[in-house]
């Protein structure tokens, strides 16, 4: 269990018992550290069941996490960049603030539809007959 709260911004706190650590043998260089300890770290956070998120948050959260997230809504992150198990349980962390950041950001605005303006249009149109002036005279010459 991690013990400390993992802040967010200052309006998102999420409690320390709403986050689980595993921690596992990890690949990669280490020498042969990497067959004595478990450095690698795999941080479960339930998204679909947390108090800390808004709804929006959740569902946000959840897509972005893709194939992270189990069907239960229990988000997952593993790190084993580093050889130490404390950086790789700080980089778990920042990831999972990075990715709740993310979902928390305010929609885009919607989109207004525009209208080429007259201008546009013409030189488009006046583009595509030289295009096909071109190609016409790419042609076999008339026989006259």
């Amino acid at each position: 269990m991690a013990s400390e709260p993992l802040v967010i911004n200052e309006r998102i706190v999420i409690a320390g018992w709403e986050l689980t650590e595993q921690f596992v043998l990890a690949g990669g260089p280490g020498g042969q550290n990497v067959n004595k300890v478990a450095t690698a770290v795999q941080l479960f956070f339930n998204a679909a069941g947390s108090p800390a998120l808004s709804e929006r948050i959740k569902t946000n959260a959840l897509k972005l996490a893709g194939r992270r997230a189990s069907k239960d809504g229990v988000i997952l992150i593993e790190a084993a960049r580093f050889r130490s198990q404390e950086r790789n349980r700080d980089d778990a962390r920042e990831r999972l603030r990075e990715l709740i950041l993310k979902a928390a950001e305010p929609p885009a605005p919607p989109r207004r539809k525009t209208k080429p303006s007259k201008g546009a249009i013409e030189r488009r149109l006046k583009e595509k007959s030289g295009r096909s002036e071109v190609k016409r005279m790419r042609g076999r010459p008339d026989n006259e």
